[in-house]
């Protein structure tokens, strides 16, 4: 498994990251035994970016990875926690928190669900409009300061914020999706980022399963997060799953998967981009390496460009009222 270091002082990381949310309910039952397995899967692989969110299943998702973590050397996992998300006894959304004392509360919790001694990265997984950036990443660079905590990242802001957020101290990496069908970082924030020396870890490369080339029209469970997505929603589900269509023949020309083309296009666009994939099984997660494999030309660039162009989905990555919350869209 190729390495690359996250911005100027980052830690080494696999050139695939394995995000952990889909383990915690967020797009319906998960098999406990079946992630544990694919977290180790992952790590046997040379997989050592684990990403998690201390809201993931309400803390669910960070015992679920302590527990993969038990027998395994500490330095083996790269863990990366976002923190902030409020959440309420009916799983409902309430906000953000990046006060410095929340952080300092929030870091300490996490500590011990996972049951290590520091984190690599630490995060707000959004920013928080009450609380100016610089006093969040202060009070994460006081953890850094104090050992609790290795590096700090970003989450879903924009340029400005960025900017702001480097000034304070270090920042290895912003968490953002990025995707054939969510482009919106490269007009400004990936011009910022690339001039500030900061990598992206990019979550939703496969659009939560959208292009994965295993997506069915009526898939969507209740309680899975995409019953409320836009892009899954009747009317653009159809325009959506066409694109798809488009890609398979790419992919089967190059006698790859669908998901492999996606997600070696978002790798293909440079050393400081690394892909999180959200594999909740083993097989999706072998299907997801063999991405590795997979040499784009420029013909295929522009094969892929034709099939899918920018701009071309139907929906919006969130609904309306989140993006209108979220720095990375201002």
């Amino acid at each position: 498994m190729r390495t690359y270091r996250l911005g100027k002082t980052g830690p080494e990381v696999s050139a695939i990251g394995l995000g952990c949310m889909g383990m915690s309910g967020m797009y319906g039952p998960s098999d406990r035994a079946e992630s544990i397995a694919t977290i180790h899967a992952a790590l046997d692989a040379g997989v050592n970016l684990l990403d998690t969110g201390d809201f993931y299943g309400m803390g669910h998702n960070e015992m679920l990875i302590g527990e993969a973590l038990k027998g395994r050397r500490r330095e083996d996992a790269i863990l990366s926690v976002k923190f902030g998300a409020l959440r309420d006894p009916a799983s409902g959304w309430n906000g953000i928190d990046a006060r410095p004392a929340a952080v300092k509360n929030f870091l300490a919790y996490t500590l011990q669900r996972l049951g290590v001694d520091y984190i690599d990265i630490y995060r707000p997984a959004r920013l928080d409009p009450s609380v100016p950036i610089e006093d969040t990443v202060g009070a994460i660079a006081d953890m850094v300061k104090a050992g609790y905590v290795r590096h700090i990242g970003l989450s879903e802001v924009g340029a400005d914020t960025i900017r702001r957020a480097a000034a304070v101290a270090p920042i290895v990496d912003l968490q953002i999706e990025y995707s054939l069908i969510s482009r919106g970082i490269e007009e400004k924030i990936l011009p910022a980022t690339r001039e500030l020396g900061i990598s992206i870890t990019a979550y939703g490369v496969l659009s939560r399963g959208l292009i994965s080339g295993h997506w069915q029209k009526g898939q969507v469970a209740a309680g899975d997060f995409r019953t409320h997505s836009p892009r899954f929603q009747e009317g653009n589900i159809e325009q959506n799953l066409a694109l798809v269509e488009k890609l398979r023949e790419i992919a089967q020309a190059k006698s790859v998967s669908v998901a492999q083309i996606a997600i070696a296009w978002v790798a293909a666009k440079g050393e400081d981009i690394v892909p999180i994939i959200g594999a909740r099984r083993r097989d999706r997660l072998t299907e997801a390496l063999g991405s590795r494999a997979v040499d784009l030309s420029a013909e295929d660039f522009a094969a892929i460009e034709r099939a899918v162009p920018k701009d071309a989905a139907a929906g919006g990555r969130y609904p309306e009222q989140m993006l209108k919350h979220m720095d990375s869209e201002k």
